[in-house]
This record gives structure tokens, C-alpha cells and sequence, in this order.
């Protein structure tokens, strides 16, 4: 029996900055607007072209190799999370086995949207903690920004969401008192449409029905979020799943280095930093620069902490999530 480490880690995000600013010259919206419900003043979309969810995921990946200090031979697995892959099928997992030029290793994706991360991550732990494994990319990676409702109609959603990815190697650690200690994981489906695209899709309306119809007024191929429902859901399960976490392995909030939240929306990393007492050292938030950025949101997030030296050798590092599905998840990390 093994626990896993993360080795490496790594993000990359677009060049192209949308403030609120901007979007207020496409959209009846404003900064002020904006800030007061999301927290949220600046986020990434990509330029057509340059970037997909594929390569953003792969120039994230290198980062987090390149500091893991394997090379990209030992890795012998990866696992993409992401709800916005370049086709509908293949899934990214084994554009990246190309893209990076690897070995004929496994691919999975994982479709747990904003939760997605954690959910690879634990995927990823319970191959090495079995070892079957011994170096797995774990990604995350979205363009939201080509999905968006970008008019007024949409505004509820489409200021939210930004574009970008981030990576971790997970490794094999035989000290069991490091490396992730427990996950976490819970599925709520009576709750599906309360956060969901429902077009196009094998079991509603697909391509074929979509281009038919002509609806300039169909938005089923636009997300649609209840946000308030979301919100009293979401601080919930937080605070359930960080709890179990805690629980499972003995340990108190006061052992809580760094906690690392999907970053969903300012309020609600506010409300469960207040909730557990947690002071700004505590916790990192960056959704006020990347907006939503859904499965890439954690690894982003976790990996900027790191870069800026907010995690330290022997820290105990949290990581929450809570999304679409519902699904909502936790790690608890001994770094």
C-alpha cells in the first residue's frame, strides 16, 4: 500500500484579460454588478485559434512535469477532467497522450464539472495507493468562453465563467504519513437540472433537432444555472465535505494550513472561511482574476498558492469543490 504525492504542479492560462468593463460594452451589465454577487472583476477567455481545452491542458502540463522532475517517459497514466472537450468524442485525455508524444499509456476523462478535479485526483490516488501506478498527469482544463450566452439574455451565467487549465503529478510516496491522505465524493442527481447544458444531447435534443428547429430563442445549448439554489446548496456540502474530510483523519480546523476552494463565486469561499474561522492566510482565492473556471479552477488555484509560497513542506492543505451534478468533493492533502 502507497499514498500519492503531487510532485508537480503547473497552470496556464489565456493572454486575452476580459474585465467587467468590457463586457459591459456587449452585455446591460456593470463592474459594480458584477462584483457584488461573484467577487469576480477580470477573466481569461481564449483567442479562436490559439488555444483549446487540449493545448491548455497540455502547456499546463509541462509546467507541472518539468517541476516533478520525472521525465514525461515515467509517466504511466493520465486523467483529464473537463466539461468542455474539444470534440464530443474522443475525450482530451488522449490528445494529450499525443500532443505530449507519450508512451502508449491509459487515458480517462472525467466529466464531474466543477468538482472534476478532485474526482481525478482521487482516481488518480487509488491507482497508486494500489500500485498499479506510479506517476499519473492529473489535468484540468476549460474554454468556457465559445459556450457562453454572451447578450444580456445570459448574463447571469456568462460573467461567471472564464477559460484555463492546470496539472498536477501525482507519485508514488511510501511514507505514508505524506501525500493525500483521504477523498471524498458525493453525487446529488435529483438536482441535475439545477446546473446544466442540456443540448446537444443523445437523451433531449441533439445537433440534428438544433439545426432543424432554427430557434433563434432556443437556449438549451447555453448553460442554465438556478444560482440561488446553487448558492444555498453549495455552502452546504462545502462544509459537510471538508468536515468529513477533517474527521476521517483526526484532525481539527485549527490543523488547516490552506484550504484551496473551487473558486465558484467570492461569496462563497467568504461564507465558509467565516464558517470555519479561517483567517486570509488560510484560504486562496483567485477567482476574483480567472472568473469560474471549473474543473481548472483547484489546480489553478493550488498551484498559484504554491508558487507564492502560501504551502510549505509538512502543511496540511484542503482542497473543496461543489458543482453541477450536483457533485461535490474533498481532499485532504499532508503536503
Amino acid at each position: 500500500m502507497y499514498h500519492s504525492k503531487i510532485s508537480g504542479l503547473g497552470f496556464y492560462v489565456p493572454s486575452n484579460v476580459v474585465t467587467n468593463d468590457d463586457l459591459s460594452k456587449i452585455i446591460d451589465t456593470n463592474d459594480e454588478w458584477i462584483q457584488e454577487r461573484t467577487g469576480i472583476q477580470e477573466r481569461r477567455h481564449i483567442i479562436p485559434g490559439e488555444d483549446t481545452t487540449t493545448s491548455m491542458g497540455v502547456k499546463a502540463a509541462k509546467i507541472a512535469i518539468e517541476r516533478s522532475g520525472i521525465a514525461k517517459e515515467d509517466i504511466d497514466f493520465i486523467v483529464f477532467a473537463t466539461l468542455s472537450p474539444d470534440y464530443y468524442f474522443p475525450g482530451p485525455g488522449v490528445l494529450v497522450q499525443r500532443d505530449l508524444g507519450l508512451r502508449t499509456i491509459g487515458a480517462l476523462d472525467v466529466r464531474n464539472q466543477c468538482s472534476g478535479f478532485v474526482y481525478a485526483l482521487s482516481v488518480a490516488d487509488q491507482y497508486i495507493k494500489t500500485g498499479m501506478y506510479k506517476n499519473i498527469l492529473v489535468i484540468g482544463s476549460e474554454v468556457q468562453s465559445s459556450g457562453l450566452d454572451m447578450t444580456t439574455r445570459g448574463r447571469g451565467v456568462s460573467v461567471i465563467f472564464g477559460d484555463g487549465a492546470g496539472a498536477a503529478i501525482l507519485s508514488r510516496e511510501e511514507d505514508l504519513s505524506k501525500g493525500i491522505l483521504s477523498t471524498h465524493l458525493h453525487s446529488e442527481g435529483i438536482h441535475a437540472e439545477e446546473l446544466v447544458l442540456t443540448a446537444p444531447g443523445m437523451g433531449g435534443r441533439w445537433v440534428n433537432d438544433i439545426l432543424s428547429d432554427n430557434d433563434p430563442d432556443d437556449e438549451s445549448y447555453y448553460p442554465h444555472m438556478n444560482g440561488q439554489f446553487v448558492f444555498k446548496n453549495a455552502v452546504v456540502r462545502f462544509a459537510e465535505v471538508i468536515n468529513e474530510g477533517l474527521e476521517a483523519n483526526n484532525l481539527k480546523v485549527s490543523d488547516i494550513d490552506m484550504l484551496i476552494p473551487h473558486q465558484a463565486n467570492l461569496r462563497i469561499s467568504q461564507y465558509i472561511q467565516k464558517k470555519f474561522g479561517l483567517n486570509d492566510d488560510q484560504v486562496h482565492n483567485n477567482v476574483q482574476k480567472y472568473g469560474n473556471t471549473t474543473a481548472a479552477s483547484i489546480p489553478i488555484a493550488l498551484t498559484e498558492a504554491w508558487e507564492l509560497g502560501k504551502i510549505k513542506s509538512g502543511d496540511t492543505v484542503v482542497l473543496a469543490a461543489f458543482g453541477s451534478g450536483f457533485t461535490w468533493a474533498s481532499a485532504i492533502i499532508k503536503w
